[in-house]
């Protein structure tokens, strides 16, 4: 049996960051078992926007790299870059999750190397603090993991990128994803939002896969 897991997230999400770990050690250890579909949804859509407003009474662009560095803090395996958020700040998530797209149009079912590209993004922007809402970073990232550059050009030359990132936010709008990550299974009848721990991730996998399909409800 294969459970398949979609999830949503922001690339400029520190939340997604963390648990990008957890979604490795889900695919060492569940093999085929376990299928990832990576959509992108905006947190960090206009960034200046959301500083002047959501973060307007903690300090501004300040107060969120703080924030930042202090979450990090918590975790051990999460590295960040000392001048995170600070310097070469990026405007918008939206060209990483474009380029994505890009990648998810090329490389269809076979989403290795996306979510291998999608790491490798996230990673420069919270490790190297490479501003990922650059088009030349974001290919020169794609060229180093591998991908067709020239024809991830094409996809955003010719709109099929967009058409597919437009796609995942109007499933995130209409089924009310709000938060980054975000992991829907069991056709939609489980969601884990936000810093879950790998355990609960496991268990409830473990459950799907054990457990018969038809009874899913009591009543």
């Amino acid at each position: 049996m294969t459970i398949r897991i979609t999830h949503f997230s922001d690339a400029l999400c520190i939340w997604a960051y963390i648990s990008q770990i957890r979604v490795a050690e889900l695919r060492d250890n569940f093999g085929d078992e376990v299928v990832f579909d990576y959509r992108y949804f905006n947190v960090f859509g206009d960034v200046a926007k959301k500083m002047a407003t959501q973060w307007r009474d903690k300090g501004g662009l300040s107060g969120y790299a703080a924030h930042v560095r202090e979450t990090a803090a918590n975790f051990a395996h999460v590295r960040i870059d000392d001048n995170l958020w600070k310097h070469n700040t990026p405007a918008s998530s939206m060209p990483a999750h474009l380029v994505l797209s890009a990648a998810k149009v090329l490389t269809g079912d076979d989403n290795r190397s996306l979510l291998a590209l999608d790491h490798e993004i996230r990673r420069s922007f919270f490790e190297d603090g490479v501003n990922i809402s650059n088009s030349t970073a974001l290919l020169e990232i794609c060229e180093r993991q591998g991908m067709p550059v020239a024809s991830i050009e094409i996809a955003l030359e010719n709109g099929t990128a967009h058409a597919s990132l437009s796609d995942d936010m109007k499933q995130a709008q209409e089924i009310g994803i709000r938060s980054s990550p975000t992991m829907r299974f069991n056709d939609g009848r489980q969601t884990l939002t936000g810093n879950v721990g790998y355990r609960v991730i496991e268990a409830n996998i473990r459950e799907l896969i054990a457990g018969p399909q038809d009874q899913q409800s009591w009543c």
